[in-house]
């Protein structure tokens, strides 16, 4: 075969590109490689696919197309009338390189060799194995739509696309893997995200060496967004749901979806892009403002609820007099600190264990948790009372957090005030409270400062973040360049304002000749 800057060229012999193909895809060791060899117009011809990976029906009308070629039809240039006349199907085109060829077949589309013509016809008649695109566990709503991403990467594209029928809308299709060969998706609008941040986001995954990323989006950002052991912050935001990605694509984020996976990354992402939810979005103003504060409340007490509590029961001349009740009724046969950290423990324990719990058993394992836990650690001493509550409310304020991965950054950081209090008293709390305000300063997102807009501050932003302003107000973009297209609405109405109607009703004012006329009438 002929060699020619890494590709190998075909040839027209058709025996000599059937046997490089059989080689490289295995078609003798591999059962569900097949070939298929076939007559077009009295000439020989071999079909490569993949089982499983194609559709039937489409393969039986090309081939019962293709049968009924009468050899005088397609003289004396075959190729262009068979591919431009006989191929009716709509997702076709060639290629003179075997190796593409292979990706190509090993990708799902079938590849048409024809004897006497040097280039190959990949059709795109594949079909993956596909789940109904129901709504995420992790990102339920009340109002809203049920649809959610698959594992199929077309799938996920056709459902943005649904909803932003922009000309600008780009998806830039990669490949990652030198054995996988994984699909990867830029996927951003032309006119609104930063240029640097989309080149800086291609090189970024241009330049990664590897064999296979099995764990998709997540070997993805580790691979481009490298971080450390002692900063576990999430730096991109995963979302299920194509209306949250729509959302991000028309602020000036950038998407990248990988194909296997159902969760799509939006980046950049600050600390508070973690603490969004689809729900706010969906209830009236007001409502989505009592949620999102509720929100922050919870995330907040699910970091300092716990050692701050243990600071003032070992420490209660911090106390005022008023606030002398806090502290254990019941101290425990235990140190509280360890108390707690066996608490936190036994919380995490369960919930991997509610993780690996088939569905039918995971009522007995609430009975068990509760019992063991709450019950009879409290009667036997283990554990004082206030520390299974506090360690209750804790937990449950990680679930209220959206973000997954904010949610075990926050246990961890828990953790870390919990070992500092315990040691050091109000010296290890406050160390390490500075410790994670620290690591938040320097943290970044593809260049944005992970507490934007509060460090540093942008009143607006900040004001955006606390109170939504409803759909009318919404005017700017806010994570679009100064030079790229930052309007959402041309003139948009106050938060209180009555639109404009369309048609106002034409009122014809009386004359004032008329109005004495009909006085002097009337006397």
């Amino acid at each position: 075969m002929a060699v020619t800057d890494g590709k190998v060229k075909t040839s027209k012999n058709l025996e000599r590109n059937s046997d490089w193909l059989s080689q490289e895809l295995g078609v003798d060791r591999s059962f569900d490689v097949i070939r298929r060899d076939i007559n077009i117009a009295n000439r020989k011809a071999a079909i490569f696919f993949i089982d499983g990976f194609i559709k039937d029906s489409v393969m039986e009308r090309v081939l019962s197309v293709l049968n009924t070629i009468d050899p005088q039809e397609i003289r004396p240039s075959a190729f262009k009338k068979i591919f431009q006349k006989y191929l009716t199907y709509i997702e076709v085109e060639t290629t003179d390189d075997l190796h593409e060829v292979v990706d190509k077949v090993l990708a799902g589309p079938a590849a048409l060799l024809i004897d006497g013509i040097d280039e190959v016809i990949i059709i795109d008649a594949r079909e993956y194995p596909i789940r109904n695109p129901e709504e995420p566990n992790l990102e339920r709503v009340i109002r809203g739509s049920r649809d959610g991403f698959v594992e199929t990467i077309v799938f996920n594209t056709a459902l943005i696309r649904r909803r932003i029928r922009d000309p600008k809308l780009r998806m830039e299709m990669l490949q990652v893997g030198s054995r996988s060969k994984t699909d990867v998706c830029v996927c951003y609008i032309e006119d609104i995200a930063s240029p640097k941040l989309v080149e800086m986001v291609k090189e970024k995954i241009a330049n990664i060496k590897i064999d296979g990323i099995p764990m998709a989006e997540k070997s993805i950002e580790e691979l481009i967004a490298p971080g450390s052991y002692w900063n576990f912050f999430p730096k991109v935001r995963y979302t299920e749901r194509p209306d949250v990605a729509a959302n991000h694509l028309l602020e000036g984020h950038v998407l990248i979806i990988v194909d296997t996976s159902p969760s799509i990354m939006i980046l950049p992402a600050t600390l508070w892009h973690h603490l969004q939810h689809a729900e706010e979005f969906r209830q009236s103003p007001t409502l989505g403002v009592f949620i999102r504060w509720l929100r922050y409340a919870a995330v907040f007490l699910s970091v300092f609820l716990m050692p701050t509590w243990l600071l003032f029961a070992s420490n209660p001349q911090y106390l005022p007099e008023m606030l002398k009740f806090i502290g254990p009724s019941k101290p425990g046969k235990i140190n509280l600190a360890v108390q707690f950290l066996l608490a936190e423990m036994g919380i995490n324990l369960m919930r991997m264990a509610a993780i690996h719990t088939p569905d039918a058993l995971t009522t007995s394992l609430g009975i068990i948790a509760a019992v063991l836990i709450g019950d009879v650690a409290i009667s036997v001493g283990l554990f004082s009372p206030e520390v299974v509550l506090y360690t209750a409310i804790a937990a449950v304020s990680i679930f209220a957090t959206p973000s997954f991965e904010l949610g075990a950054a926050n246990t961890l950081l828990r953790i870390m005030l919990l070992v500092g209090t315990g040691l050091f008293g109000l010296a290890g709390f406050l160390g390490a409270a500075v410790i994670v305000f620290l690591i938040l300063l320097t943290t970044k997102s593809f260049g944005v400062p992970y507490l934007w807009p509060l460090i540093p501050l942008n009143i607006r932003a900040l004001r955006d973040i606390f109170v939504w302003p409803p759909v009318p107000a919404i005017s700017l973009r806010i994570f679009a360049p100064h030079y790229r297209d930052k309007t959402r609405q041309a003139s948009p109405v106050g938060a209180y304002a009555k639109p404009i109607p369309e048609e106002m009703p034409e009122v014809k004012k009386p004359r004032r000749k008329n109005r004495k006329k009909r006085k002097i009438i009337k006397l």
